[in-house]
C-alpha cells in the first residue's frame, strides 16, 4: 500500500480523543467522521480526505472499547495505522473493520507528508521520501483475511454463503 502520512499524534491518544462523547449524535460512519478528533486537531477530517496513513506513539488507541474510533478515522479514509504500540481492544477493533494497524518501532522517523510504501504482510514500512527502511511486525496472515475481506462481518457473511 502506498500513500502519504497525514496526520501524526503523540503518546496515549484514547479511543474518546478520537470521537469524544460529547459530539456523539449519531452511529452513522459518515457522522463520526466528521467529529474524529474534533478537540486534538479539527482538521484531521479535511487532512485525510485524500486518503493516507495515520501515524501514532506509544499506546495509540487506549482507553475504552468504543467501536466508534475506527469506524470514525475508516469513514474519514485513514488507509493504514502505524504506531508504536495499540491499546489491544483498539487494535482488533481495526482489524473488525478492515483498517490495517501495525506496531512500527520507529515511527518517529515518520513526518507528517512523508511518503510510505507499507507491506503489512512483510512488516516492511518504505519511507521514500527518507530513503529509510523499517522493520515491523508483520500482520498474521488470518488478519489480514480480515482485512482484506474488509472487515469481520464480511469475512463471516462470505463463510454463510
Amino acid at each position: 500500500m502506498e500513500a502519504k502520512a497525514l496526520a501524526k499524534f503523540g503518546d496515549n491518544i484514547s479511543t474518546d480523543d478520537m470521537t469524544s462523547g460529547k459530539y456523539l449524535d449519531s452511529f452513522e460512519p459518515e457522522a463520526l467522521g466528521r467529529i474524529c478528533f474534533r478537540d486534538l486537531d479539527p482538521d484531521f477530517p479535511q487532512k485525510m480526505a485524500p486518503g493516507g496513513f495515520l501515524i501514532g506513539s506509544m499506546n495509540f488507541g487506549c482507553g475504552s472499547s468504543r467501536e466508534t474510533a475506527p469506524i470514525a478515522l475508516k469513514a474519514c479514509n485513514v488507509k493504514g495505522i502505524l504506531a508504536g504500540e495499540y491499546g489491544r481492544i483498539f487494535y482488533r477493533n481495526c482489524i473488525n473493520i478492515g483498517i490495517p494497524v501495525m506496531e512500527c518501532p520507529d515511527y518517529d522517523k515518520i513526518d507528517v507528508g512523508d511518503d510510505l510504501k507499507v507491506d503489512f504482510e512483510a512488516g516492511l514500512v518504505h519511507n521514500l521520501t527518507k530513503s529509510e527502511i523499517y522493520e515491523t511486525t508483520p500482520i498474521p496472515e488470518f488478519l489480514m483475511e480480515t482485512i482484506k475481506a474488509g472487515g469481520l462481518l464480511n469475512v463471516l457473511e462470505n463463510r454463510l454463503n
